[in-house]
């Protein structure tokens, strides 16, 4: 894809269009970069939360529910960790070209699944498939 694909303000892609054209791949690489520059800019936001301590409260009942909290959110912001780690891998698919095509089939994922999920790797088939081995593994275990 050419570096200088200009995407026109109002653009949102659509099943009628060449799937994987310039215009569409430009869009989600913006859409997966600006996901990740929200979720650093939270990370940012909890270190900032973390670094003010408050874990002196005097009483044992508020010292419990801030440490609740603050785990609570480092979970939160290890999943946003991950989510990031796959973010930088759909925009290396992007580079390479093979960005919107499923890993296991090489069919199109779709549109529709990559606006909602704009890291998926599988079709829904696939995902579906996938899933329903787990389970069998699950309920086998």
């Amino acid at each position: 894809m050419e570096p200088t694909t200009i995407l026109p303000p109002d653009y949102h892609p659509s099943a009628n269009e060449e799937y994987m054209n310039d215009v569409m791949l430009e869009y989600f690489r913006q859409k997966l970069l600006s996901w990740k520059k929200s979720l650093i800019n939270q990370s940012k936001d909890t270190l900032d939360d973390l670094k003010q301590g408050g874990l002196n409260q005097p009483d044992q009942i508020d010292r419990a529910s801030l440490e609740a909290d603050k785990a609570l959110e480092l979970r939160t912001r290890d999943r946003a960790r991950k989510l990031i780690s796959k973010i930088d891998e759909a925009l290396k698919r992007i580079e390479d070209g093979v960005y919107g095509y499923c890993e296991e089939t090489g069919e199109p994922i779709g549109v529709d699944r990559l606006d909602v999920r704009p890291v998926a790797t599988l079709s829904i088939e696939a995902q579906e498939r996938h899933e329903r081995m787990e389970k069998t593994y699950d309920d086998e275990a």
